[in-house]
Order: C-alpha cells, then sequence, then structure tokens
C-alpha cells in the first residue's frame, strides 16, 4: 500500500479559529488534536474540527500545499473549506466520508 500525505484543515466552530498541517497518518493526527495530546495553538485555542482535508502523493508535494495554504488570505481558506464541507461538519463525525 503506497503511503500518502495529507494536509488539512481544522477549526474551532464555524467561521472560528482555523489551524493548517501536514501528516502522513491524518487519523492518528487528528485524535491528537482532539484529544489535545499536542501542545500548543490547537491545545489553547480548542480546535479540533477536521473540516478540510486533502492526499498528496508525495511529503514534498503536501509541504509545499501546506505552506501555500499557510499564506492564503482567510476568505480563501474559509472558500476552499466550503467548496468540500458547506455545512462545516467535522469530516471525522460523517460516516460516508472518503478522502479522494
Amino acid at each position: 500500500m503506497p503511503k500518502h500525505f495529507y494536509v488539512y484543515m481544522l477549526a474551532s466552530q464555524r467561521n472560528g479559529t482555523l489551524y493548517i498541517g501536514m501528516t502522513s497518518n491524518w487519523q492518528r493526527r487528528i485524535t491528537e488534536h482532539k484529544e489535545h495530546l499536542r501542545k500548543g495553538f490547537t491545545e489553547t485555542y480548542d480546535v479540533t474540527k477536521l473540516v478540510y482535508i486533502e492526499r498528496h502523493e508525495t511529503f514534498d508535494i503536501a509541504v509545499t500545499r501546506e505552506k501555500q495554504l499557510k499564506t492564503w488570505q482567510r476568505k480563501w481558506k474559509m472558500r476552499l473549506i466550503e467548496e468540500m464541507n458547506p455545512d462545516w461538519e467535522d469530516l471525522t463525525e460523517k460516516k460516508d466520508f472518503v478522502i479522494s
């Protein structure tokens, strides 16, 4: 099974505080955020809802994309979230959620 890398956005709530990250194991990383196992920004601001995620084939592509998204204006990030997830649902709670 080939290894993939994921760029994701967490939110505290709809239109709330956003966090952008990258990982090779999105299930583990999101659990770490939700259970506040990682000290820092997401713990301080309770940013735990997975509202956006995309899969990449290589580490380099994922890191480049993460850096790109971090430079984006907030309204661009919000538009990207709403294209995938118009209701700002926590994607980890959707039974039919699939990362394409």
